[in-house]
């Protein structure tokens, strides 16, 4: 009967400790605004959104590299108060970005729909500073 306790608290704890070690979200990188903008993870992805009156950029960083946005499309709600506005974001060097005249300052709330190339599209939301 010991014999069969001891099996068991064994199993738990090595169960336990693996569940544990899964739960840690030290990805070996910061989730810190590389271009001035406010980062969000989401599907172990860093989005960081830089919102400003005359353009909006979306960086995307994969384990803290940037990652492809080749063949990627966003899609960007826009939320003031009571307002709202849609902006098409594309590809634009290693971002996805749209030009123009926007309302965004403090307060602002964003909601992206991001498609990476090959991949499932992201929700991730945001709230500007």
């Amino acid at each position: 009967m010991k014999k069969t306790q001891l099996l068991l608290a064994s199993a738990i704890l090595a169960i336990g400790t693996s569940a544990f070690a899964a739960d840690k979200h030290d990805h070996g990188h910061e989730h810190k605004p590389l271009h001035g903008g406010v980062v969000v993870e989401a599907s172990d992805m860093d989005f960081e959104l830089v919102a400003k009156a005359d353009q909006i950029s979306l960086h995307v960083r994969d384990h803290g590299k940037p990652a492809s946005v080749q063949g990627a499309s966003a899609k960007l709600t826009l939320l003031n108060g009571s307002e709202k506005s849609e902006v098409q974001l594309a590809p634009a060097g290693d971002k996805l970005e749209a030009k123009g005249s926007f309302k965004v300052g403090s307060g602002t709330k964003a909601v992206a729909t991001v498609t990476l190339a090959g991949k499932k599209p992201v929700n991730v939301r945001f709230a500007l500073k």
